[in-house]
């Protein structure tokens, strides 16, 4: 029995159908908000390049070599990285300016990895509220883990608090007893040290923290603070400040001759901008933790890791310091920011992007082994492992095993 050839406009019904679905089906393949297209991809960056955190800039260098190394190599499934990176001076008021100037007028898809915890606060409740994620923020305020009030914005590195609680305990266990003095910078950054500082201690935090000396970020020095918790003579000094003023808190305790047991914040322990300035001679024996892998360290000299880092800095950031932790952080912070952009695939939406940054679970070479990005939509805490380490010579010597400074752990 023959078939009878569909009529003219059952021909012309099915065609338009098919037309329709493949058009709904690129549709659904391609999903762009402001800041994405085919070819492209805008990301926003806030950066002291100058100021009194100046040391910091470095990252931001970083990150914009390391966006032009993944161009050269055809962009992130097929699109550019357009960074624009924007200087605030250190300063809060300037840093909302440049916020809006990257939301409003550049039209970004989103903000990355802007320094600061002053600055961050400033346009927390401004990228919240226009929607725009505020991606892997450099800082280790605890506030950017708050995904149920602050849903658009995330950190990276090992909260300011996590920190402190593994210091907190390291104290207890091998200084039971010893008397604290705290210099701290006065703002979120500094007081979420104390927060993780005084849970760890416990009930024995009064008792054992005998002086808290502030300073203010526009201060010229911190020499007055030094000689205040000198005269307190506590035995150890926990020296919660950012690279400027943490060099000259370590010089000034070494002209005062005095010899407390030293913690330093991981902010600071750059050997390039904070140990080498203050002078080696000056540092031996301070006591930090780390969860990157120091440039400096001779056990990493032969790390696959590590050699494609320096192979990065060779050829795309030549006048970068390769004795600078900073830049290993811009680095793997960056490939952070690859990883959810890989995951996006052409969902290049807002709300995409903040999906996947809370659904990461991967390691970054230049990390210490044993540290894991791990996110989820009720974890926006991707890092919370840190491994003690003392200074020794001209670098850090890890020791101890990797910890958590979790919480609950």
């Amino acid at each position: 029995m023959p078939i009878s050839p569909l009529s003219l406009g059952q021909s012309t019904a099915i065609a338009a159908f098919l037309c329709l679905l493949i058009a709904s089906s690129a549709t659904a393949q391609k999903r762009y908000d402001p800041g994405a297209t085919d070819t492209e991809i805008k990301i926003g960056n806030i950066m002291p390049y100058s100021g009194p955190a100046s040391a910091y800039a470095t990252i931001g260098k970083t990150e914009a070599a390391y966006f032009n190394k993944l161009n050269a190599e055809g962009g992130i499934n097929g699109r550019k990285i357009n960074f624009i990176s924007y200087d605030d001076g250190y300063s809060p008021p300037k840093a909302v300016e440049q916020a809006r100037k990257l939301v409003e007028s550049d039209e970004v898809l989103l903000i990355f990895n802007s320094l600061g915890t002053p600055s961050n606060s400033a346009i927390q409740k401004y990228m919240n509220g226009k929607k725009v994620p505020q991606l892997f923020v450099a800082s280790g305020a605890a506030k950017w883990d708050d995904p149920k009030h602050f849903p658009w914005t995330m950190g990276w590195q090992p909260s300011y608090q996590v920190e402190a609680r593994i210091y907190g305990a390291y104290i207890l266990k091998n200084y039971p007893g010893k008397t604290i003095g705290v210099l701290y910078q006065n703002d979120d950054f500094g007081k979420d040290y104390l927060t993780g500082l005084h849970e760890a201690l416990g009930p024995q935090a009064d008792k054992l923290i005998i002086i808290e000396s502030s300073y203010e970020t526009t201060a010229p020095t911190v020499d007055s603070q030094v000689v205040q918790i000198r005269g307190a003579n506590p035995d150890i000094l926990i020296n919660v400040s950012t690279p400027k003023f943490a060099a000259q808190a370590i010089r000034k305790v070494a002209e005062l001759s005095w010899h407390p047991v030293q913690f330093l914040t991981n902010v600071s322990v750059s050997v390039g901008s904070v140990m080498k300035p203050a002078g080696f001679e000056n540092e031996q024996g301070i006591l930090s933790a780390a969860y990157l892998k120091d440039p400096k360290d001779p056990q990493w000299k032969n790390d696959p890791a590590m050699n494609e880092w320096r192979a990065f800095m060779t050829k795309w950031y030549p006048e970068g310091d390769q004795a600078d932790a900073a830049t290993v952080f811009g680095y793997g912070v960056a490939k952070g920011l690859e990883q959810v952009l890989r995951q996006c695939g052409d969902n290049l939406t807002r709300d995409n992007i903040m999906k996947q940054a809370a659904s990461l679970d991967f390691e970054i070479g230049v990390y210490l082994p044993g540290t894991r990005i791990k996110t989820s939509p009720t974890d926006f805490a991707p890092i919370e492992q840190l491994q003690m380490m003392r200074f020794k010579g001209e670098s850090w010597e890890l020791f101890g095993p990797v910890m958590s400074g979790e919480k609950n752990s």
